[in-house]
């Protein structure tokens, strides 16, 4: 089989199950190829190490790296069409101490509505989000968060509003948003991507993720200023996310005066597919964590799972392994 047989059959298989990222990786003797799920980590297949490499070196000419350079880290993006679909691979190439390369091919897809299992959920906070301020949505790698704030974006901008996205990278591909990366190499961080957006006046502003405290304090400032900012923080619960927000240098005061709400979610498998369980904090029970020194992790979490659990929509392996959020 050729090379490019090869590689269009695992990009095919990769969207087929609706992987966020491949991986490639040099693992003594071969290479060994990982798909990103919603569901975590998997396995797909291996190829001896000199296959391997010419398949690392196809996707990287295709992408006009360099091929001949296999430690400095490179980027680079290519379009892919299948099944009268288009793509957006975004490519990051990197060496180890032994001269061995690895490579991970990012898939953008266009955007599509989530399955949530209760739709009362994604409905508050489309209300919410008619308030403008910030929401903040919290979990883990692949649980969804970009999408969401992509779908609540396009319904409260219903294309009459400017929106505009700093990500790194950007995930989903929407060609009615402004779109912005992060690239490093170029010297265009996140931080100065942010302050550009500001001048473009943008009516909704989508931060991939809030990951230090200047990014704390634009994305606060927008949200002061009457943008509606949608973003991302690393926390383990719902209002764990305060904490985090508190632990970047943003005070309880500026927290009850722009955060709308916070919303923490995963995506949980069913018997067909997955679906979207959130966890939302707003209005009083907000405010209440926001001013408290301790706080619980959820506000429904475990009672919504025991309600799916009971319902058949989960079974007791997921029940059990989600109850900590």
């Amino acid at each position: 089989m050729e090379t490019k047989q090869i590689v269009d059959k695992l990009l095919e298989e990769a969207i087929a199950k609706k992987a966020s990222d491949i991986f490639f990786l040099i693992k003594e003797e071969n290479v060994q190829v990982n798909l990103r799920l919603s569901s975590g980590i998997e396995s797909l297949t291996k190829y001896n190490q000199k296959q391997g490499i010419e398949i690392i070196n196809f996707f990287k000419y295709a992408a006009q790296m360099d091929i001949s350079e296999h430690q400095r880290p490179q980027v680079g993006a290519i379009e892919y069409d299948y099944q009268e679909q288009k793509y957006y691979l975004r490519l990051s190439s990197l060496g180890d101490f032994a001269d061995k390369e690895s490579l991970v091919v990012r898939i953008i897809y266009q955007i599509e509505n989530s399955n949530y299992f209760f739709t009362e959920q994604i409905k508050l906070l489309e209300s919410l989000s008619k308030k403008r301020g910030l929401i903040i949505t919290s979990g883990p790698t692949g649980s969804g968060k970009t999408t969401t704030m992509y779908e609540l974006a396009k319904k409260v901008s219903q294309n009459k509003k400017v929106v505009m996205t700093i990500e790194d990278p950007v995930e989903i591909h929407e060609s009615s948003f402004l779109q912005s990366q992060v690239n490093s190499e170029a010297g265009i961080e996140y931080l100065d991507l942010l302050k550009a957006a500001l001048r473009h006046r943008p009516d909704i502003l989508i931060i991939g993720e809030i990951r230090d405290a200047n990014t704390a304090r634009v994305a606060l400032d927008a949200a002061l200023s009457g943008h509606l900012v949608f973003a991302t923080v690393h926390a383990q619960s719902t209002f764990q996310t305060i904490s985090r927000l508190e632990g970047l240098g943003i005070r309880k005061d500026e927290l009850a005066n722009c955060l709308t709400a916070i919303s923490y979610q995963r995506l949980l498998p069913t018997k067909s597919n997955v679906a979207c369980l959130l966890d939302i904090a707003s209005g009083e029970s907000l405010k209440e964590a926001i001013n408290s020194q301790i706080r619980s992790n959820f506000v429904d979490w475990q009672n919504n799972l025991n309600t799916l659990k009971k319902g058949g929509q989960i079974n007791d392996e997921t029940y059990s392994f989600y109850q900590e959020g």
